[in-house]
């Protein structure tokens, strides 16, 4: 028997029935302000599942414990199903702090970017980063996550830009998914900027995107996304569509990274390709949020970045007053947004981006398992998912998590139904 009971939980948060009736993959709209809890709640794991859970004056284990059990007492605590945290690039070399100077400075991202810093600065410093080197320091940030309460990760390469370099970085990616508790999805970004050996050429290294990484990356089955920075002064909407038809002949499901800095189509394109998420979404408007009604692209904001930036917030409370869900992830890298604390994100979402409470956990919870196809297994206190949950330290309620915001406030992390230490 493998098994843990926590009793006398304080709230269970985000419950949810999976089996018949209410079967929850996204939380949509209005939806998203209802977050289903259990006050004075147990949970039971068993051999890596959540295999129920109730009020604690219902439990049917008080006095007769299965052998083997492991007992813990979360009087004053509340229980977390992990966060999916559904937008990161984790794994790069070195930092850039000089960078944060130089923004502290006056120059902006653009700037910084066409001065050789920017993204092309961390390709040239993973180029001289050996792969078990990136590996490390890439481990450091991934126990950071887990540390944060995070049990599920996107992580996208990007930082490479080219082919053998890109493909280092998944290979990274990957190992992080085997040698830690981390689910783990991985996503090919070679469109994330024009590297210099190519500049004024970009249409050619969009070729090599196409003829040579995309079918390295298929053919090693190092990804199952394919994004593109589809930005001004980045890569077009032609060139976004050029990735996304050779991406889709080798199984690779589009994401974007769009409309951070101007309207620059990427929604509109990612919706047409399927796209499973359109991210940062900063300047949207009426086109963009009526191309995705009408699909199954989620929308990913990253108040982390923006905040960082100093720029203005993306349209949360508009979004979902339309009825789209919305998810909230990281951004984790090192330019924009060198943080990985889903709890800071939380806090920006509801105080730059209006959201509630209810609906920040809910971005950060369910709608990131969405994000990653993950919502089967990953998201929610359901019967059958995955038993990837924490438990915090006493606090009063779950709305203390966001606005508390620089307190510790994960106490005991159990990812797999393994109580994990690092």
């Amino acid at each position: 028997m493998n098994g843990i009971l926590i009793e006398n939980i304080k709230q269970l948060v985000q419950v949810r029935t999976g089996v018949s009736g209410e079967a929850f993959s996204c939380s949509t709209g209005n939806e998203m302000n209802r977050l289903p809890c259990l006050e004075n709640a147990w949970l039971f794991i068993r051999d890596g599942m959540i295999d129920g859970f109730g009020p604690m004056e219902n439990c049917p284990y008080k006095e007769d414990i299965p052998l083997g059990t492991k007992i813990i007492d979360a009087t004053g605590r509340c229980v977390f199903p992990s966060f999916c945290d559904c937008h990161t690039h984790i794994v790069f070399a070195g930092s850039r702090e000089k960078e944060f100077s130089d923004k502290n400075r006056g120059l902006s991202y653009r700037q910084i970017a066409a001065r050789g810093g920017g993204i092309l600065n961390s390709a040239a410093l993973l180029h001289k980063t050996t792969e078990e080197e990136l590996f490390e320091q890439s481990l450091v940030r991934a126990r950071e996550l887990i540390r944060f309460g995070t049990g599920a990760v996107e992580i996208k390469s990007g930082y490479g830009l080219t082919v053998e370099d890109e493909i280092k970085m998944l290979r990274v990616i990957r190992r992080i998914g085997e040698e830690t508790p981390l689910t783990v999805k991985a996503t090919f970004l070679g469109a994330h900027a024009v590297p210099e050996s190519y500049k004024g050429r970009r249409s050619e290294y969009v070729d090599l995107i196409i003829d040579q990484m995309i079918p390295r990356v298929a053919e090693e089955n190092l990804a199952q996304y394919a994004d593109v920075f589809c930005e001004t002064g980045f890569f077009t909407v032609e060139d976004t569509e050029r990735i996304f038809t050779a991406a889709l002949k080798h199984g690779l499901r589009p994401r974007v990274h769009a409309n951070q800095m101007d309207f620059s189509g990427g929604v509109q394109a990612g919706v047409n390709y399927g796209a499973i998420t359109v991210d940062h979404l900063e300047h949207t408007g009426p086109e963009e949020w009526d191309a995705l009604a009408g699909s199954d692209t989620l929308p990913v904001l990253l108040p982390g970045s923006t905040f960082f930036l100093e720029m203005d917030y993306a349209p949360a409370r508009e979004m979902i007053r339309r009825g789209l869900p919305v998810a909230l992830a990281t951004n984790y890298n090192p330019g924009s947004c060198p943080a990985g604390n889903m709890q800071f994100m939380m806090t920006l979402a509801c105080l730059k981006m209006k959201l509630t409470p209810e609906e920040a956990v809910n971005a950060s919870t369910l709608n990131g398992a969405h994000g990653m196809d993950l919502s089967s297994r990953l998201g929610s206190i359901t019967v059958g998912k995955t038993a990837n949950v924490f438990i915090t330290v006493p606090i009063p309620s779950y709305e203390y998590f966001a606005y508390a915001f620089t307190s510790p406030l994960v106490e005991t992390t159990i990812l797999n139904g393994k109580i994990t230490t690092l």
